[in-house]
C-alpha cells in the first residue's frame, strides 16, 4: 500500500512541521504516532520522513532521505469559464487529481454575473481543495490556482498546444485534433485547455479564440455539463501525451 503524502511549508535542517487542521487530521483521524513513516513534499522535492513529535496541532518530521522525483509529464493548464461554485469546486478537486499544472478561471459572457468578483474571495478555499486533492492523489507539486480574470486574458495564453472545447458536434473530435498536431507530444510540451460556461460559448467568443490560434474540438454529440467536459478533455489529453 502506498504511503500517505503530505505537503509542508518547508524542510529546514532535516526537519519539517505540519500544523493546524492537517496535523489534527493526522493525529486524531489517522492515529499517527512517533516512529511512523510518511512521504512529504515541500512543492519542490519529495522526501521520506519519520514522525518525531505527534501532538494535537503539531506533527514534526525528521527527514530520512530525499526521494527520486516523479516522471516528467506535459504541463496541462486549464482555463475554465466560471460556473456555479459547488460544481466548480468539484471540478477543481478532480482536475487536481488528474494532474493539471494550473487552473486559470475566467468570466465568460454567459457565466453568471458576479461570479468573477465572488471567485476572487474564494481563492484560499480553492487552494485548500487543491491541497487536499494533491495529497490524496500523491502529487509532488501543487497546481497553481489563479484569481478569476476577464475573458480577454485567455486569448494570449502561452502554450505549445491550445485547445478550445466546443459543444458543437460539428467540431472535430479532440483526439483527431491532437493526432493531427505537428508537435511530437513530448513531456516538455505545455497544453492549454479552454472550456465554456453552463450556457455555452457566444459566437463572438469562439471567433475571438479561433482567431487567436485556439483549435476547436469536440467531445462528441452529447452536451456535457461544464464540469464533466473538463474532466473528460483532461483525461483524453493525458492519455494522448502518455501514449
Amino acid at each position: 500500500m502506498a504511503r500517505r503524502r503530505f505537503f509542508v511549508q518547508e524542510v529546514r535542517r532535516g526537519t519539517a512541521d505540519l500544523t493546524g487542521s492537517d496535523a489534527e487530521h493526522l493525529v486524531r483521524v489517522l492515529r499517527a504516532e512517533v516512529g511512523q513513516i510518511y512521504e512529504l513534499s515541500d512543492n519542490r522535492n519529495l522526501y521520506l520522513a519519520e514522525i518525531e513529535i505527534a501532538r494535537k496541532s503539531l506533527v514534526t518530521f525528521r527527514v530520512l532521505e530525499q526521494l527520486a522525483p516523479q516522471a516528467l509529464t506535459a504541463a496541462v493548464h486549464l482555463y475554465p469559464a466560471l460556473f456555479k461554485f459547488d460544481r466548480f469546486e468539484w471540478m477543481i478537486e478532480k482536475a487536481t487529481e488528474l494532474g493539471v499544472t494550473g487552473i486559470h478561471p475566467f468570466q465568460a459572457a454567459r457565466s453568471e454575473r458576479g461570479l468573477g468578483e465572488a471567485g476572487r474571495k474564494r481563492i484560499v478555499r480553492w487552494e485548500r481543495i487543491a491541497l487536499e486533492a494533491s495529497q490524496q492523489s500523491r502529487r509532488m507539486h501543487l497546481p497553481e490556482i489563479h484569481s478569476p480574470a476577464p475573458f480577454k486574458t485567455v486569448l494570449s495564453a502561452d502554450a505549445t498546444v491550445r485547445l478550445l472545447l466546443d459543444e458543437e458536434s460539428s467540431a472535430q473530435p479532440v483526439l483527431t485534433v491532437v493526432e493531427s498536431l505537428s508537435c511530437g507530444r513530448n513531456t516538455d510540451d505545455s497544453i492549454a485547455l479552454v472550456t465554456g460556461p453552463e450556457g455555452g460559448w457566444t459566437e463572438e467568443e469562439k471567433t475571438c479564440l479561433t482567431t487567436a490560434g485556439w483549435r476547436a474540438c469536440s467531445l462528441g454529440p452529447t452536451v456535457l455539463r461544464a464540469e464533466t467536459a473538463v474532466i473528460a478533455v483532461i483525461s483524453v489529453v493525458n492519455a494522448a501525451w502518455r501514449r
